[in-house]
């Protein structure tokens, strides 16, 4: 478990943990936006970013870079617990998810597309660009708009032997729910076991543990500045069929890669501190033997530690109210849901969300207003509202950090 103490080291190892450099102190609970970053990504950033060679030289450099890439990617796999397909790096999140999504629908043909309602603009709008533009057939599993989830049984009663590309979001950013991947991919491949099914994991990234061979998937993406990483690229990992499929390649180049031009070597040396990341917070928790197994210890850890953190900013601390205990204060998706991952969303009947937003920013609390448009109107429409304020926490917050939201919230709806 997370101890008071281990926390100390936790918070330790991030840049930026209670202090912004252009407000200065203050509380982060906008971890759904970009989580705190490792201070080794960033030493590690700046290392790689000062670095000329290319790889694709026959030099000590071009040969010592093309290795820390080959180390990146074994890591990402046990990371991701893959034990065949691939690992490469892109743009952003978004753009792998339009990538592999392109590469499914278009090497595939008739049938339907199926995705969620409650999924993040990313897959939704890649499916649907691709049904349109290649007379598709896409279809879309609705939500449960009181737990803010869809659950497998939902796509159980939608999927189709004829279904050849679907789309699973882990974890909504808007409602903090987490699906069930397995037991929605196993729902789908009961009906259309050949079907190709992409994930998008951003959100979940940071609230748990990733596990592909549990999943049975062909594509599985994260932003990695959402996972204690930096800006700048994505992380996908692919199954070897849905390669299979001829994603776009360079004309006589290698005929599996997904990889074009030259490869940002300190993308894929941050994404290693990251997994070194999991591997010493498992250690620190435990006696876990391999790698792997400190992945999984540090995974379920800070699942235990955020429901800590959310139980209190719902239900109080000390002598502090919760917001479920607030008068005119409604959480998304309900109170008491054990789908929950570190997020609690909410609107207030007496203050609107962007004024509690920037109220709480004032006093120091970095929190976001989530609106009724292309990115959360899916959510947030259906249940009559036309913004929502998101507190969005992670692993190396407190207690002490909660109360503080508590106590400045119990001001703002008293004023």
């Amino acid at each position: 478990m997370i101890t008071p103490s281990l926390l100390e080291d936790v918070r330790s190892k991030f840049a930026h943990v209670d202090s912004c450099p252009f407000q200065g102190p203050r509380v982060f609970f906008e971890n759904a936006g970009g989580a705190l970053t490792l201070k080794s990504a960033v030493e590690t950033s700046a290392k790689f970013a000062a670095i000329p060679d290319n790889q694709g030289r026959d030099n000590p450099a071009a040969h010592a870079l093309v290795a820390i890439i080959n180390t990146a990617k074994a890591s990402a796999m046990e990371w991701f617990n893959a034990s065949s397909g691939q690992v490469f790096v892109g743009e952003s999140g978004t753009e792998l998810l339009f990538r592999l999504i392109r590469t499914a629908v278009a090497g595939t043909s008739g049938g339907v597309l199926l995705g969620s309602t409650v999924e993040h603009p990313a897959s939704r709008s890649a499916m649907n660009h691709w049904a349109e533009k290649l007379d598709r057939n896409y279809h879309l599993v609705p939500h449960d708009d009181a737990l803010g989830l869809v659950a497998a049984q939902a796509y159980a009663e939608h999927v189709t032997p004829d279904t050849k590309v679907a789309t699973i979001l882990h974890t909504s950013p808007v409602t903090g729910m987490g699906m069930d991947l397995a037991a929605i991919s196993a729902a789908i491949r009961a009906v259309a076991p050949d079907c190709f099914i992409i994930v998008d994991g951003i959100q979940h990234a940071s609230h748990g543990l990733v596990d592909l061979e549990a999943a049975n998937v062909d594509g599985y993406v994260v932003s990695p500045y959402k996972v204690f990483s930096r800006h700048g690229y994505g992380v996908a990992w692919v199954s070897d069929r849905l390669t299979a499929l001829g994603p776009e390649q360079l004309d006589g180049g290698p005929t599996q890669s997904w990889e074009f031009g030259t490869r940002d070597t300190g993308a894929y040396a941050t994404f290693q501190d990251v997994v070194d990341y999991f591997d010493w917070l498992g250690g620190a928790i435990g006696d876990a033997p391999t790698r792997r197994d400190r992945i999984e210890a540090a995974g379920g850890a800070i699942k235990t530690y955020e429901k800590t953190l959310t139980d209190a900013m719902l239900h109080g601390t000390g002598n502090l109210k919760g917001l479920a205990e607030m008068d005119g204060v409604h959480i998304v998706g309900g109170v008491d849901n054990p789908a929950r991952e570190g997020l609690v969303c909410f609107w207030a009947d007496t203050a609107a969300a962007a004024d509690i937003v920037t109220a709480l920013n004032k006093e120091g609390v970095r929190t976001h207003v989530r609106k009724a448009d292309h990115y959360s109107g899916n959510i947030l429409t259906p249940l009559g509202q036309t913004a929502a304020v998101r507190v969005s926490m992670c692993h190396y917050n407190s207690v002490d950090e909660v109360a503080r939201f508590l106590s400045v919230m119990a001001q703002i709806l008293d004023d």
